[in-house]
């Protein structure tokens, strides 16, 4: 999902060249920020401040040690099978390796049990982190209504709400939250704004960012020697202004769903347990007989014929995701589209076979 605009854009190099002659890193604000932050801010209307960092994990980390330190309290709530980062890695537990917030967990697209677990810990609860699209779990989207639940869920407790949309944000004109009607109180973004440099972002409520204000007597410290990245954020400011503004999202997002309809298509002809789970033009093909609602849905799966179709689509020329994640970038084109289309009708038919 950071290869959006493809490995060697032109508008995107030369951008990143003309940064690069002022000088690549200088410890202090550049005009590079201010114009990234606005064109965020315009963009994505919930973020009233941001602020940067290296990666979507250093983002969600920020996020989460915010709403830790602004409501005073030290859980975190992640959906079972969560995806954050590299050190916010969950299955039905954090993993051994995950930063040790201490956690609750519960299920994706379970309004009910997300709602009890938030009344249940609330005294004790910080924050909700939740994809509007669940992506390294199989590409699950949320069900309508349920991001909106969530969010009036943990208002009402005292809860706050950190939508990770460091994939997502390329959904529609204002990312996918957005589209499900729902407002957290802070976003995180990564990943494609950066065009193929590392890049991070974090932003939300003013009452929540506030506390990162260097003036604040109760100042939260986000130090950083790369924060202000001067090639990730020249080229940022190339992708939203010019190359993925809100008219070409909703574009592409719509040939998104052309396609993943027709990858269903291909899979319908077959008799094989394998379906195509996700929105827009982030999917993945997952051997199992049924879509996903979940996490633990979407590790349920046949581990060898996940593999026999990545092995497949592979020796056909092309690449995917080992665990079956496909990403439709901008430089695509409908040939490349059907070509897949093709090689995907022909690995299911030697499977079947």
């Amino acid at each position: 999902t950071a290869a959006l605009f493809g490995h060697d854009e032109p508008h995107i190099a030369a951008a990143i060249r003309e940064a690069l002659d002022a000088g690549m890193s200088f410890g202090a604000p550049t005009a590079h920020e201010a114009r990234l932050a606005g064109l965020i801010r315009a963009r994505f209307p919930s973020c009233e401040l941001i602020r940067f960092c290296c990666s979507g994990t250093e983002a969600n980390l920020m996020a989460i040690t915010a709403a830790r330190l602004v409501t005073g309290k030290p859980k975190i709530l992640v959906m079972e099978h969560g995806y954050h980062g590299g050190v916010l890695y969950y299955g039905l537990e954090p993993a051994p390796w995950a930063a040790p917030y201490p956690t609750v967990m519960a299920p994706f697209n379970d309004l009910p049990a997300v709602t009890a677990a938030i009344e249940r810990y609330a005294d004790e609860l910080a924050a909700a982190i939740v994809e509007p699209m669940m992506g390294g779990a199989g590409c699950i989207p949320a069900d309508p209504g349920f991001l909106a639940g969530v969010v009036q869920a943990a208002s009402s407790n005292g809860v706050l709400t950190i939508f990770d949309e460091v994939m997502t944000s390329r959904h529609g004109a204002q990312g996918l939250s957005v589209l499900h009607g729902a407002a957290p109180d802070m976003k995180t973004f990564g990943k494609y704004i950066g065009a193929g440099f590392s890049f991070g972002a974090f932003g939300g409520r003013a009452e929540v960012m506030s506390r990162f204000d260097p003036n604040s007597p109760d100042c939260i410290s986000h130090a950083g020697t790369f924060n202000n990245n001067v090639a990730s954020l020249s080229a940022g400011v190339k992708v939203l202004s010019e190359l993925y503004t809100a008219e070409i999202a909703v574009a592409h997002t719509a040939r998104g769903e052309e396609f993943r309809a027709q990858v269903a298509a291909v899979l319908a002809r077959h008799s094989l347990p394998l379906v195509v789970s996700g929105y827009g033009t982030m999917m993945t093909i997952i051997a199992r007989a049924e879509l996903p609602r979940n996490g633990v849905d979407g590790a349920d799966r046949d581990a060898v014929l996940q593999e026999l179709v990545y092995l497949g689509l592979l020796s056909r020329g092309f690449y995917t995701a080992p665990r079956g994640m496909v990403n439709l970038s901008l430089p695509l084109t409908d040939d490349d589209l059907a070509g897949f289309l093709e090689a995907l009708d022909d690995v299911c038919a030697e499977l079947a076979g």
